[in-house]
């Protein structure tokens, strides 16, 4: 019952909201998030995290048992991880939004609880069906969020978003109808468990994987979003209310990440292994592309919006390296982009709060002015641009130490070079070097973007927009302070972002913990692939964790 409660408890709360009174919508909202968070916590202490690729907590309730329908749920580490994410998250955004949202509030934060328990299903989910509904009624809530609190084209920015992710998620249902259909079909009977039905997709031939593989990607990568299938992603970020872009960023575009983890690399790895290398290709595109138009950005909520096609490249990149390194550096950068990117757009919204503009022509100069939210902005910042000891460094070094590696220069193992294989290399899929350093450049691009987006807004002569000129005076805070806002941030909002600051200290200097829990499930995935390729399993050159009983010893394998 542990999963199923951290899905009841939004779901009750937002009922509680729904027929409460609309004053006390933020503070129900805010108990229920915390409520959340903290069976979140209690869940992570009862995970035996010595066993992390095996899913615990499972629970399975017949639905249509006849047609083999059930809803199951179950987490290995690394979907608890991204649990705890959301969870972190979710008290995050109603703190953000608790002086921004002034009308329909009732509506507002009754469908972000339900938000919050979609979410939280889709990574608890055992069972296709249950993955399903849950993946796709995330569209519901942050389409009324964006189309009902967000900018001056909200409306646009909304159907746009539930376009794109919808179209792609009905593909991708048919190829994992597909996976279904082929088991009744070999084994006799009906079934939409994910377990299941990832043995019975590795029996399926290759160019059947293929076409499921273009399926599930035509779906998943929208929602990550993998270039080409980008151009929804800027407009919905600039346009959604500052908490819509934080579960955005934090949490909605890792459903897309997890479900290609989750789905993509165990029911078609042949195909994935033969597309790889074009796969990662787009990828680097991507990185490449996502910077050179945050280059030239004058919005900084655009600016950063763009570089989230660019970050989840190397989260993707990583993934397609199909190796320990890289798939391990994928799984840790969802976490880390989902804190220090959701973090710049909680800054950005405190900052238009006060001067209703986000444009860098407009403004600059706000060190003197709010020290405190200038300091937030250069930690956030850094951590973005994978600055050594944060959290951003570790993912990146990963996922690119991983693409490095994919390719025959490493002799055995996945990558070795198989006689009579034709495509790129003599390898299938092979990634190497080559590829690493190109994507390599996209970190000194964003380095150029980020810094000199705090060059101008934090430092260098005051700017503020028209009708806020009295602030360069002693008297600057009047105006805010009558708002019910101070210049610089209140305690609510540095509450807001203290946690997430000292995660990605935590997560920057001491990453061991997660590498330790997320190595088995990375190794499980990583294993499937190299079965499909008719090697020997996979060991990465240098070992990220000793195993366990060497461990145990203190001695090194």
């Amino acid at each position: 019952m542990m999963l199923a409660s951290l899905i009841i408890v939004p779901l009750a709360f937002a009922l509680f909201i729904a027929v409460g009174p609309e004053r006390s919508a933020a503070r129900v909202s805010l108990v229920g998030m915390l409520a959340t968070l903290g069976l979140s916590i209690l869940a992570a202490f009862a995970f035996d995290w010595g066993f992390g690729g095996q899913f615990q907590f499972g629970m399975s309730v017949d639905w249509l048992p006849g047609l083999g329908l059930t809803l199951s749920l179950g987490v290995d580490s690394v979907a608890l991880m991204l649990v705890l994410l959301t969870a972190v998250l979710g008290p995050v955004c109603v703190l953000a939004s608790w002086t921004a949202i002034t009308e329909r509030v009732k509506t507002y934060y009754a469908w972000m609880m339900v938000l919050q328990a979609a979410m939280i299903g889709v990574f608890a989910a055992r069972d296709l069906v249950f993955f399903y509904i849950c993946f796709e009624f995330t569209l519901i809530p942050m389409f009324l969020l964006i189309a009902l609190y967000g900018s001056t084209n909200r409306m646009r920015a909304a159907t746009k978003f539930f376009l794109f992710t919808f179209t792609g998620s009905v593909v991708a249902l048919a190829g994992l109808l597909y996976v279904a259909w082929h088991h009744a079909q070999t084994r006799g009977v009906w079934t939409f468990e994910i377990d299941a039905l990832e043995l019975a997709a590795r029996t399926l031939p290759p160019h059947v994987q293929a076409l499921i593989l273009g399926a599930l990607l035509l779906g998943f990568a929208v929602k990550v979003p993998l270039f080409p299938l980008h151009t929804w992603l800027p407009l919905a970020h600039t346009e959604a209310p500052t908490a819509g872009s934080v579960i955005l960023a934090g949490v909605l575009l890792k459903l897309g990440t997890y479900a290609i983890y989750r789905f993509v690399l165990p029911f078609a790895p042949e195909a994935v292994i033969e597309y790889a290398y074009p796969l990662a290709v787009l990828c680097t595109i991507g990185i490449i592309y996502g910077g050179l138009v945050c280059w030239v950005q004058t919005d900084v909520k655009k600016l950063v919006a763009y570089s989230s096609v660019a970050h989840l490249g190397f989260c993707m990149l990583g993934m397609f390296a199909l190796n320990h390194a890289g798939v391990t550096g994928s799984v840790l950068y969802m976490l880390n982009h989902g804190l220090s990117t959701g973090a710049l757009f909680l800054l950005i919204g405190m900052m238009y709060e006060r001067y209703h503009t986000r444009s860098m022509k407009e403004i600059g100069g706000l060190g003197a002015r709010m020290p405190v939210w200038s300091t937030f902005l250069v930690f956030f910042v850094m951590a973005s641009v994978g600055l050594p000891g944060l959290n951003g460094f570790v993912g990146e070094f990963l996922c690119l130490m991983g693409a490095f590696q994919a390719s025959d220069a490493w002799g055995a193992g996945l990558w070795g070079t198989t006689p009579g294989d034709s495509t790129v290399g003599g390898t299938r899929g092979s990634l190497g070097p080559w590829v690493a350093a190109v994507a390599g450049t996209g970190m000194i691009i964003a380095a150029i973007y980020l810094l000199y987006m705090v060059g101008k807004v934090v430092f260098g002569t005051l700017r503020e927009p028209p009708g806020h000129a009295s602030h360069a005076d002693h008297h600057a805070g009047d105006a805010h302070r009558a708002a019910g806002l101070p210049v610089d941030l209140t305690r609510r909002e540095i509450g807001a972002l203290a946690p997430i600051a000292a995660l990605c200290v935590f997560l920057g200097v001491y990453p061991k913990p997660v590498l330790d829990a997320v190595q088995a499930p990375v190794e499980r995935t990583v294993t499937t692939i190299a079965e499909a390729r008719g090697k020997p399993k996979f060991r990465p050159p240098v070992e990220l964790a000793p195993p366990a009983e060497h461990a145990a010893e203190g001695a090194h394998p």
